[in-house]
């Protein structure tokens, strides 16, 4: 009788992966027909759009981190980070929210930025600092490292 059993568990077995198998190659099909129609209504929206349509934090770094950026892009960047990202997330207790991260390595990578003005600095750090008035002493200290770091 175990035998039987095992005998007929190894063929059920075989089956599932059978259709598992037919699955597989069978699903990509569809997928890859799929695949060009996204891409061509990606690319059309790109041409309708500003310079920053994406209005996306990470994009917006990007702007901030490249040495190159000019300093007309690197205020558009911050203005539309204002705009669209300036409420940071409230404070756990007594400890800054773990998003606070990025809005400090902005303000450290634009004081090191070689295009940028006292007044991009100042514009920045003043705008947040009344959108976000629990976070002016971390402001603050991000604010001091930047300018520290510069090497005067």
């Amino acid at each position: 009788m175990d035998v039987v059993l095992l005998v007929k568990s190894i063929v059920g077995l075989i089956v599932i992966l059978g259709i598992l198998i037919f699955l597989f190659f069978y699903a990509p099909s569809k997928r890859k027909k799929k695949k060009p129609q996204k891409s061509q209504k990606s690319s059309k929206t790109p041409k309708s759009s500003k310079k920053y349509p994406q209005r996306d934090l990470k994009k917006l770094v990007e702007v901030i981190k490249n040495k190159n950026s000019s300093t007309q892009e690197l205020q558009e960047a911050l203005d539309l980070i204002i705009k669209y990202h300036g409420k940071i997330h409230p404070k756990l207790g007594m400890r800054a929210h773990p998003d606070f991260d990025i809005y400090a390595d902005i303000i450290f990578r634009i004081c090191r930025h070689p295009s940028t003005t006292k007044e991009v600095i100042i514009n920045f750090d003043r705008s947040l600092e009344k959108l976000n008035p629990d976070y002016n002493k971390e402001i603050n200290d991000a604010l001091t490292k930047g300018l520290n770091s510069r090497g005067f």
